[in-house]
């Protein structure tokens, strides 16, 4: 059987993954591709409760707690769904993953601290046994993307930081799209949700040879 493919997308508040995953899991169904979709964090039974925890805005833990907490509900995620899915030759389709926790742990909460970095690059190799086949980087100005964000009706603890906190997650987001750019693909999200859902598909042709 062949390994299922792993995909995952990444951004920062507001730029749309949650439509643009919808539209490429209709593709996949329409190529006959079985996927799974999931989140981070989350994805799994005790990693959703702990997704509940750290987005929480009522949750008051120091920077390590967060991360540790991050990582604990990934990595019950990469044993319960995520490999297991992939072994099945199931592809698997992720809203966020650990790009994520580089760039809003890594970069927006440490300001690209080398310390911190080390740390989280150290968690991954420990504790992360499958990356991305492909990532999907959907890039928009930060104050348009918060803009978008700020018309849910509420936002949780990491949408309620301030311009500041986002720029540098975008920052954190381009840096990783320098240094893995045969997996990290940039995709401008403006436009109408067709015209990014027609990038989004060419890039994953292009890179994952999807008819």
């Amino acid at each position: 059987m062949n390994q299922g493919r792993f995909i995952s997308f990444e951004g920062t508040e507001g730029v749309g993954k949650t439509t643009a995953i919808e539209q490429l899991c209709a593709r996949l169904h329409a190529s006959g591709i079985e996927y799974l979709r999931t989140r981070e964090p989350g994805g799994s039974p005790f990693a959703e409760r702990l997704r509940e925890i750290l987005l929480d805005p009522a949750t008051d833990i120091a920077d390590d707690t967060e991360l540790l907490l991050l990582f604990a509900a990934r990595c019950d995620h990469m044993q319960q769904v995520i490999l297991p899915a992939l072994e099945c030759g199931i592809w698997v389709i992720c809203d966020r993953f650990t790009d994520s926790t580089i760039a809003y742990q890594g970069f927006g909460r440490a300001h690209g601290d080398a310390a911190m970095r080390a740390k989280i690059d150290g968690l991954i190799s420990q504790f992360v046994q499958q990356l991305p086949d492909l990532t999907l980087w959907l890039d928009l100005p930060v104050l348009e993307g918060m803009a978008r964000a700020n018309k849910r009706s509420a936002a949780d603890r990491f949408e309620q930081q301030a311009t500041e906190f986002f720029t540098w997650v975008h920052q954190g987001f381009s840096t990783l799209a320098i240094e893995h750019p045969t997996r990290i693909q940039r995709i401008d999200a403006s436009g109408t949700m067709d015209e990014v859902g027609a990038r989004i598909w060419q890039a994953v042709q292009d890179t994952l040879t999807v008819k």
